[in-house]
């Protein structure tokens, strides 16, 4: 994907030369910078020293628009949440997130309490049977005493399975189709069947709604663009189409867009490539070690025995490699488990055999990654790939005593998102949130990445910003005009913080933060010289 690939963003506000002075800059090329300068036409025109901010504020107005004291602020490279679900994460922003229940019977009563509200249909997501002491799901009978005749969908917190009202089952026909696991528990084509009929019943300007929160949400905490990972199983062409156009007419960071569906519907939404819609992303190798459908080369170690296949294979990989290739287009795959990225690396092989460099060229996208080793890493590197990882993973699941030890034992366990070890090989790293899988909150992630579970899996302060921000761009084929540096002639696309903990002192490095005290608190956001979010309105200006 090229640059191109952003273009569709609303222009209806205009940029502006903006001077922001007496702070710190987060700039390789320019490691003392006190200030820099905006330019008309979206780039920065500028960055350098105290002395030379004060000629340039004196100097006449046709320079400068305007002066901002950043007051010991850092201005850095904006975040890119490299991977995320709009529609799901804007409803779940607004709507039944039930990551925070405490008990089945708390989350019950969260259903309860929306349906009160008179929706016909309710949609929510983020439960976790783990973490609950009843270490079960609610039933379809659960379900329906606490929210009357109602479709209900609820999203399991890894996206791969559900729990679904009896008469959503129905009106889907989910309880005839493989996946169906009983009393109103869903996964595979049974999921996909109640998932899509449920999201049919949202109005568009429920979407629209959506679409705002979550753009809004994601612009006040310093986040510039997004990766949107759309297909059959997971939205639609449709809410695609509508998402690329909404983000074209209205203010908000960037939107990247990928589609894991046949390339002939992508054709039909994207003619000519004018978006570069990425053939890939969310293209399902595999699904979730959660719910227990990640492929693995070895049995499941709480179901001895339970192996499921991926669920494509190498031919079907290397078949999305080419035509993306043919298109001028950027291939994706969801594999999560050692087994899937085997067929990855099968695929990428096969299709390698049309020019190692060319495949290379089309910077494959492995999402999520999870348990890749070290000669798995080796050969992705060859092939050129990004891994685009969730590190809030790790902080949720991770440890001697979370999700991944008990689904897998503790030395498995050890070695999921080797993150140090992927960014030592050469493979791209871009950091995302998986949302609404994992709330968006970009120092969170940064905080998981370099605190790990695995000391030897962590990454450095530095290289981890570097993911979050420049990661982003790179995992999108967008970097080539330099966005997520900081130097004159870039897009000026950056956040500026609050700094409560002060700098990190980090020799040889532009600066950061210090992430032993509290997160810094975005004060601007700036998307090629435009205002996503400032905290002085809370909006863009």
């Amino acid at each position: 994907m090229t640059s191109a690939a952003w273009q569709h963003v609303t222009d209806s506000e205009p940029a502006r030369a903006v001077l922001y002075r007496g702070g710190h800059i987060h700039s390789a090329a320019h490691p003392r910078a006190t200030a820099l300068l905006t330019a008309r036409d979206g780039t920065i025109a500028w960055i350098g020293t105290a002395d030379d901010a004060d000629e340039i504020a004196a100097a006449p107005g046709d320079r400068v628009d305007a002066v901002a004291d950043l007051a010991g602020a850092l201005l850095a490279p904006a975040f890119v949440d490299a991977h995320l679900h709009a529609t799901a994460t804007g409803l779940a922003l607004g709507g039944l997130d039930l990551a925070a229940a405490p008990t089945l019977r708390a989350a019950l009563d969260a259903v309860a309490a929306a349906a009160s509200a008179g929706a016909a249909t309710l949609l929510g997501t983020g439960w976790d049977e783990t973490r609950w002491p009843e270490q079960r799901p609610p039933t379809a009978a659960e379900l329906e005493m606490a929210a009357g005749d109602r479709f209900v969908y609820l999203a399991r917190v890894d996206g791969h399975s559900a729990v679904v009202s009896g008469k959503l089952a129905a009106a889907s026909g989910a309880s005839l189709l493989a996946g169906w696991l009983g009393d109103g528990l869903c996964r595979g084509d049974a999921h996909h069947a109640a998932r899509s009929t449920a999201y049919d019943t949202i109005t568009p300007g429920q979407r629209t709604d959506a679409w705002r929160r979550l753009r809004a949400t994601a612009a006040a905490l310093g986040i510039a663009a997004l990766h949107e990972m759309a297909g059959p199983e997971v939205s639609s062409a449709d809410d695609l189409a509508a998402l690329l156009a909404h983000a074209a007419t209205e203010p908000g960071p960037l939107i990247a867009g990928y589609w894991a569906g046949d390339a002939a519907v992508l054709d039909d939404l994207d003619p000519g490539g004018r978006l570069a819609v990425g053939l890939g992303g969310d293209v399902f190798v595999d699904g979730s070690i959660g719910s227990h459908t990640a492929a693995l080369r070895a049995p499941y170690a709480d179901r001895p025995g339970h192996r499921p296949p991926p669920l494509l294979d190498a031919h079907a990989v290397a078949t999305t490699v080419l035509t993306a290739l043919a298109t001028g287009r950027q291939p994706g795959f969801h594999a999560i488990g050692d087994a899937a990225i085997d067929v990855v690396l099968a695929g990428l092989d096969a299709a390698a055999t049309a020019g190692a460099a060319r495949v290379a060229a089309t910077r494959p996208r492995v999402e999520h990654c999870v348990l890749a080793h070290p000669d798995q890493i080796t050969r992705l590197a060859a092939h050129g790939a990004v891994a685009v990882v969730q590190p809030a993973f790790d902080t949720h699941w991770g440890g001697p005593a979370g999700l991944y030890a008990t689904r897998l034992g503790a030395d498995r366990a050890a070695a999921i998102n080797p993150f140090a070890a992927l960014a030592a090989a050469g493979v791209g790293l871009a950091l995302s949130s998986d949302a609404p899988v994992t709330p968006l909150d970009p120092w969170a992630s940064i905080r998981a990445a370099v605190g790990h579970h695995t000391p030897a899996a962590r990454l450095t302060l530095p290289a981890a910003f570097t993911a979050a921000t420049r990661g982003g761009w790179h995992a999108a084929r967008a970097d080539t005009d330099g966005h997520g540096t900081l130097a004159p002639g870039h897009p000026a696309t950056f956040a500026v913080w609050d700094l409560p903990a002060g700098l990190a002192h980090l020799p040889g490095h532009p600066p950061l933060p210090d992430l032993t005290g509290p997160d810094p608190v975005c004060l601007r956001t700036v998307a090629r010289g435009r205002t996503l979010y400032d905290a002085t309105t809370g909006n863009g200006q």
